[in-house]
């Protein structure tokens, strides 16, 4: 069989197996000749892209961009540590002691959950369940977490109680409230400011927060100094305009008001960017101040910007290159004529970008977790530690099965029934009870070093929370079910497109479900009969 070029002249001949063979082989030779990294090589990297729903670049016709943290990456220290401390000025004027009190971003992760009735930061699995917890700055043992949670799990519809740390705009709010906790648990907090359980707390927190805001100290301190919070990516603004020249209609659309929008994408992206060039030119539009997620949901007024001291004109439909603040997706979408599916969004916030693009839009959607990186490196170095701990495990399965084969003999023994085999049915007592025991001292043994370990297993990333996307050795944190819940893809930045071209395929994996054993279906195949029944 010949395979044919677009102008129907063969380009190779032979049995088509051998023939792709043979040209996949000599596709990646090409790559190495050219420096490039092949797809496959990219993914299993720290900045890869990973894929939890199929998607088609190629059937992307307009890609959507939120900014901060997004097009604009902080320094979370930095940033974090100032939206911190000018919530503390606005506690210490309300009357809260809170002079010594220090920001300590490792003291939470992105993905905890606040349960404001008790005071505490929780990490749960994928279930709900919590595995993890701290009152105030204190993490609880184990113990104590089964004895406060046995019987709860994180239900995030239940607003008044629960509020998931989706951001890390959420890092400074969540400090500052486990700081305040420690605080009224201690007895510091003055009678004349009211009593207060820890819903209040977190309000009269929220509040201090919301202030910090509201009142533009901080927006303007990062707009005077961006060098000391902004961390530059130069690659980012190529990725954009391969986007660009792809024919993809770019579309930022952020929170944020025009000002420090412009500041901040001015700092970040013009420097990179051919000499002709500015930040807006990458854009066919731009939305400030959206009001996501009620962006996503229902049409609000839209008004072009027609200066750069932002005055503004009320608008009904957005042109392309136009700059506007307010509005609703569906107004884009009528605007660029691409509609659902067709459009592909990429934020920081798993609710108010992906969540509400994706339920009330049907749009495409894409994460932004800077921490990947730091967790993926993590994982790597923590392969040999992970394994033993494994091993120990696997080591303990085999222990208790066989501890429990021989209670069972000694169950139906006392019920004068035989054993599962003639040979436990002849084993006497006494042998029959010091193996129980010696196998009791045995998984005592094992208990004793894989309960640390277990505790330990993440600390390579953060020493009190464990990994960000496990709620435990074994399964997913409730953080990485959002994640493959709503983000088709999710990587660590932008800038990891410019690896794999605005026409990749992304592939999901195959999902392996409980039932799947195939790594122990040959052996297993010979022990049971074709017709799935035990003899």
């Amino acid at each position: 069989m010949a395979l044919r070029g677009i102008d129907g002249h063969a380009v190779c001949e032979g049995p088509i197996e051998q023939v792709v063979k043979t040209e996949t082989r000599e596709a990646e030779d090409l790559l190495k000749k050219l420096d490039i990294l092949s797809p496959s090589l990219s993914r299993n990297s720290a900045r890869g892209i990973f894929c939890s729903r199929s998607l088609n670049l190629r059937s992307i016709s307009a890609i959507g961009y939120d900014m901060d943290y997004t097009l604009v990456h902080y320094n979370v220290k930095a940033w974090e540590g100032r939206a911190y401390d000018y919530c503390m000025e606005n506690l210490k004027k309300m009357g809260f002691p809170v002079d010594g009190l220090t920001f300590d971003p490792d003291l939470v992760i992105r993905g905890l959950v606040i349960d404001k009735e008790r005071g505490n930061l929780v990490k749960a699995d994928r279930f709900g369940c919590i595995k993890r917890a701290m009152h105030g700055t204190k993490m609880l043992s184990t113990h104590a977490v089964r004895e406060i949670y046995g019987r709860e799990m994180v239900d995030l519809r239940l607003e008044g109680r629960w509020v998931f740390l989706s951001t890390f705009f959420s890092v400074s709010e969540a400090v500052a409230y486990m700081q305040m906790v420690d605080m009224l648990d201690d007895g510091v907090i003055p009678a004349n400011l009211g009593s207060f359980d820890y819903k209040g707390l977190y309000k009269a927190m929220g509040m201090a927060l919301v202030t910090a805001h509201l009142e533009g100290h901080l927006k303007n301190e990062i707009m005077s100094n961006p060098e000391q919070f902004v961390e530059l990516d130069p690659e980012l603004p190529f990725t954009l305009l391969d986007q660009k020249e792809a024919g993809k209609k770019l579309v930022l659309i952020t929170n944020s008001d025009y000002h420090y929008t412009n500041k901040m994408m001015h700092y970040s992206f013009n420097r990179f960017l051919p000499s002709d060039m500015g930040w807006r030119d990458l854009f066919d539009i731009i939305v400030v101040s959206a009001n996501k997620p009620e962006f996503f949901q229902m049409s609000h007024p839209m008004y072009e910007l027609v200066t750069d001291e932002g005055l503004m004109r009320p608008c009904f439909k957005a042109q392309i290159g136009g700059l506007y603040s307010g509005g609703s997706a569906k107004m884009v979408e009528r605007s660029l004529n691409i509609h659902g599916n067709d459009i592909l969004y990429i934020g920081d916030h798993i609710y108010t970008d992906l969540n509400q693009s994706k339920v009330h839009l049907q749009w495409r959607t894409a994460l932004i977790c800077r921490e990947l990186e730091e967790e993926y490196n993590a994982l790597i170095h923590s392969r040999g530690y992970r394994q033993s701990l494994l091993e120990l495990i696997n080591q303990k399965e085999v222990v208790g099965d066989i501890f429990n084969q021989l209670q069972l003999t000694l169950q139906r023994r006392s019920k004068r029934l035989n054993a599962q085999t003639v040979a436990a049915t002849d084993m006497d007592n006494e042998n029959l009870s010091q193996s129980m025991q010696k196998l009791l001292v045995v998984m005592q043994i094992l208990d004793g070093k894989i309960a640390p370990m277990l505790e330990a297993d993440g600390a390579l990333f953060n020493k009190r929370w464990g990994y960000l996307s496990r709620g435990d050795f074994w399964d997913k944190s409730h953080l990485m079910r959002q994640i493959e819940k709503y983000a088709d893809i999710y990587t660590s930045r932008v800038s990891n497109f410019l690896y794999y071209t605005p026409f990749m395929y992304f592939r999901s994996q195959e999902q392996n479900l409980a039932h799947d054993s195939y790594t122990n279906y040959c052996s297993q195949v010979d022990q049971f009969p074709s017709n799935g029944k035990l003899d």
